[in-house]
């Protein structure tokens, strides 16, 4: 398995949802799929599109990391997208 890793993916509806994940692309599937494993957030938000993801030491890190960027505004977590290169579709809905 991958290095864990902090991502943030835009639902549907224009909202944005931070997790973490050892393999960021099978998350996204799972978020997708809407069964099992599917955050509940995010079954009714289908599809999600990954807009951001960063790299961390290990789960721990990537557990502080992932709270910290839940504490952000919308508009600070648009920044971060936008700053880090991701698509941030959507940004005008607030």
């Amino acid at each position: 398995m991958g290095s864990w890793q902090v991502y943030i993916a835009r639902c549907a509806d224009g909202t944005l949802y931070t997790g973490i994940a050892r393999d960021v692309e099978r998350r996204i599937a799972e978020h997708n799929a809407g069964r099992g494993a599917a955050a509940n957030y995010t079954r009714s938000r289908r599809p999600v599109v990954l807009v951001y993801s960063e790299p961390a030491e290990n789960r721990s890190a990537a557990s502080r990391r992932e709270y910290r960027i839940k504490q952000l505004s919308r508009a600070e977590k648009l920044a971060l997208v936008l700053a880090s290169g991701g698509r941030a579709a959507g940004a005008q809905q607030e």
